[in-house]
């Protein structure tokens, strides 16, 4: 009796030695570093189960054990679903740690970025072009519609969702922006604050300006004087496709362009890019200026006045500095002609 329980005792024991044996050999082999050498991105497809998962981990380099990638995920006490997509595989990443990552569902972030200014066509163009992205352009948008800003999205995600959280964003920053307009501005709607936007948009470029800009064409609408844009008329002449990559002529501010803000009066008949914020800010709550004129003022910025006599002294200074950079330019490459200056018109 008493060597029938040594027996039992020695197999115990032995049981126990072997799976502690088991244990600690599993637990290494999941905890030890990966074969990968240097951090890879790594698409786990849609629909993919554990053998296939094995397959492209192990063609990509991330795992040397396909077998053991599948135990690793029978044997979790917590199973996830792994979720498909983009992931970003540090090196030497262990099993347990790859398993882990690839069950938090953390893909891959990608973004794209919309500049302020951007036209609808612009926009359309490059989202065509991103490979990350899935399917067809079917949303209906219009120029205006989109608000410039970064979108993070993930691999294989649809183009008209991306372009719908893009209307859906500007959408609700007009009407904040609606709501707390100044009061008496001339703009019948939120419709008429976006077109002001995308022109002040396209005016000027430097922050502090967005609102004294905002103000001169507010000016403007209220006396029923012209705006007189060379943005506006520019978009007349492109519709939005691309740059005009030259000068504005006579002939294009006499021309029948509903966009042509130097012979029809008030707004044009729709924005002329996607405005961002501070620019639709500045069109619902413009500086407290009386000025009616602003022409370059060859420091990258712009001289306001509020009476023509002082605008035209303003428009003869900047042609000034125009015919020295031209002049310098000429004596410093004379084989290369410069281009012509500007004419620059004179808002009136």
């Amino acid at each position: 009796m008493l060597s029938y329980f040594r027996w039992v005792l020695f197999f115990v024991a032995l049981f126990a030695t072997l799976m502690g044996g088991s244990f600690y050999l599993g637990r290494s082999l999941l905890t030890a570093e990966g074969p990968l050498r240097t951090t890879k991105t790594v698409v786990i497809p849609r629909g993919a189960g554990p053998v296939t998962m094995a397959k492209v981990l192990e063609e990509e380099g991330v795992i040397a054990h396909t077998r053991l990638f599948r135990i690793a995920l029978m044997i979790d006490p917590t199973p996830k679903t792994i979720k498909a997509g983009e992931y970003e595989i540090p090196a030497r990443t262990s099993m347990l740690a790859l398993v882990e990552l690839l069950q938090s569902g953390k893909v891959v972030q990608r973004r794209f970025t919309i500049p302020e200014g951007m036209t609808t066509a612009e926009v359309v163009e490059q989202l065509r072009k991103t490979e990350a992205l899935t399917g067809d352009i079917t949303l209906d948008v219009k120029e205006g519609d989109l608000l410039p800003e970064t979108y993070f999205y993930s691999r294989d995600d649809t183009r008209d969702g991306l372009l719908l959280r893009m209307k859906e964003a500007m959408e609700k920053t007009l009407d904040a922006a609606w709501r707390k307009r100044a009061p008496g501005l001339p703009l019948a709607n939120r419709r008429e604050a976006l077109v002001l936007a995308s022109i002040i948009e396209k005016e000027t470029a430097i922050p502090a300006e967005r609102a004294r800009v905002a103000a001169v064409f507010i000016n403007r609408l209220r006396r029923k004087m012209k705006l007189e844009s060379d943005p506006t008329t520019i978009y007349g002449l492109t519709g939005g496709k691309g740059p005009l990559n030259r000068e504005l002529t006579r002939a294009d501010l006499q021309s029948t362009s509903p966009y042509n803000t130097y012979v029809v009066t008030g707004l044009p008949p729709g924005p002329i890019c996607n405005p961002g914020r501070a620019s639709i800010m500045a069109a619902t709550n413009p500086a407290r200026d009386r000025s009616l004129y602003f022409v370059a003022d060859g420091q990258g910025g712009h001289a306001f006045a509020t009476t023509l006599v002082e605008h035209n002294r303003n428009v003869a200074r900047w042609r000034e500095i125009q015919r020295e950079r031209l002049e310098q330019s000429q004596s410093q490459s004379p084989a290369t002609p410069a281009p012509p200056a500007s004419s620059a018109p004179s808002r009136q």
